[in-house]
């Protein structure tokens, strides 16, 4: 069974250029079900199987993310063994997958992204930074790991635009604002940026940062701006995605800057717009409480 799950592992990689966070999470699930069945063979996995397997994790108290999330890891598996002949029949046909209800995304107000960019000294390198990061997640509505993976010639500062590469390995050509352009300027031009590769982003020793010296980043800037919750890169890309819709931005443009594959996935800034409407008017209007 390992060998099949090589193979699927190395076809997610190389062919839909999966991450190694998500490759990481399929192993666990593949490996799991593995323990738990205690079968080499594929040809042995039947239904009662699976279904035995689910009932185990709910009786040990798996969350429902887990749940779902590891049923779902089986379904590609087997669907994958099926179209390369491992098996002759899909032990998943006639599972039926539970859905999990989402919540939905955060999103701060305009003040409270002034107050959490503000935080950053930019008198200093570092703080200088990280004010451009922030200010080019704003700008550009990007994911964390498309941001550490810019490289310089990807920014051109004359046309404000920057190259991107998402989910799939798929890039896209985005706009940049002028502020986001002027720090962004400043920080490659501080005395201290000494480059030891082409990466636009570096950590103090001058070589790429990485996803998880941004989220530490963000967990500093956040304590510094006493704003209560969560705020993570994925927050500020939610944010700029609704304040583009509360500005008049259509969804299918809103789609394409995020890089989403399907336009139902956008549409779920539309409800969040609704929620800090009516948020915003129940502080304003002085009956709204009564």
């Amino acid at each position: 069974m390992r060998k099949a799950f090589a193979k699927f592992l190395e076809h997610l990689e190389s062919v839909q250029g999966v991450s190694p966070h998500t490759l990481r999470s399929y192993l666990q699930d593949l490996h799991a079900f593995e323990k738990f069945t205690e079968h080499d063979s594929l040809g042995a996995i039947t239904k009662r199987h699976i279904r035995n397997f689910l009932a185990d994790l709910n009786l040990r108290g798996f969350k429902k993310r887990t749940i779902v999330r590891r049923l779902s890891t089986l379904r590609t598996f087997f669907k994958f063994a099926m179209q390369h002949h491992m098996i002759d029949k899909n032990p998943l046909d006639g599972i039926e997958s539970s859905k999990l209800d989402k919540p939905l995304p955060k999103a701060l107000s305009y003040e409270q992204v002034q107050n959490f960019f503000s935080q950053p000294d930019t008198q200093v390198y570092l703080g200088l930074r990280d004010r451009a990061m922030l200010e080019l997640f704003y700008s550009s509505g990007l994911r964390v790991s498309e941001l550490a993976g810019i490289n310089c010639e990807d920014f051109d500062l004359k046309s404000k635009r920057l190259r991107v590469r998402g989910k799939g390995r798929k890039e896209r050509i985005l706009p940049v604002t002028r502020n986001a352009s002027d720090w962004i300027l400043r920080y490659l031009s501080h005395p201290n940026r000494k480059p030891k590769d082409n990466a636009l982003f570096l950590n103090k020793l001058g070589t790429r940062i990485t996803t998880r010296s941004i989220d530490r980043m963000f967990e500093k800037r956040l304590l510094q701006s006493g704003i209560a919750g969560k705020v993570t890169p994925h927050t500020i890309r939610h944010t700029i995605a609704t304040h583009w819709l509360e500005n008049g931005m259509d969804l299918k443009t809103i789609q394409a800057l995020l890089g989403h594959s399907s336009l139902v996935t956008t549409t779920i800034y539309t409800q969040v717009s609704t929620r800090l409407k009516k948020e915003a008017y129940d502080k304003a209007h002085p009956r709204a409480k009564n």
